[in-house]
């Protein structure tokens, strides 16, 4: 298939339609999948990979992420608030299934609000850094749930805020045929 631009090089892309078996599996793979978006595979270099790539980069999907980094800094707030005094009023803050590491997670707010800002952002942003973002909530080993985490929270914050700039591109360039 040739692309329309002028170059005369074949299209990298080639848009198709997904058959629902794939959106099944990429959901049941969720997970792992996510891993190896965020350790930096290209989307494109498996069909399940790339299903999962365009199913957290919709901005349906990046809210989503967006509000649960929200509800885990109004957790660790409310805890923390909790711990050093009276209990104070916990709207839609209830009790994390899983402790965390709220003195990390608090004192992260400013690159947390940073990248709920990022994830929100209604422009097209690269799989990898949504991938760093969702697997930061979800693993139990890393710096939110494990304060001996090898990665600080800043850290991995930081880095995932990096690939969530919408400036970057979205796949990497094509290696030029001569």
């Amino acid at each position: 298939m040739r692309s329309i631009h002028s170059t005369g090089e074949p299209d990298p892309i080639i848009v198709a339609a997904c058959p629902p078996a794939d959106r099944v599996l990429a959901r049941v793979f969720g997970a792992s999948l996510d891993d190896s978006l965020a350790a930096g595979s290209a989307p494109e270099s498996s069909r399940l990979l790339a299903v999962r790539a365009q199913d957290i980069v919709s901005l349906r999907r990046r809210m989503a992420t967006a509000a649960n980094w929200e509800r885990l800094l109004r957790v660790a707030q409310a805890a923390r608030q909790s711990a050093s005094g009276p209990p104070a009023p916990r709207w839609g803050a209830r009790p994390a299934a899983m402790p965390v590491c709220t003195r990390q997670i608090v004192a992260a707010e400013p690159a947390i609000r940073e990248l709920v800002s990022c994830l929100s952002v209604p422009l097209p942003v690269p799989a990898q850094g949504v991938a760093m973002a969702r697997v930061l909530l979800t693993d139990a080993t890393g710096p939110v749930y494990n304060a001996r985490s090898r990665v600080s929270l800043a850290t991995a914050l930081d880095a995932a805020i990096t690939y969530l700039d919408p400036a970057l591109p979205l796949m990497p360039s094509a290696p030029s045929r001569r």
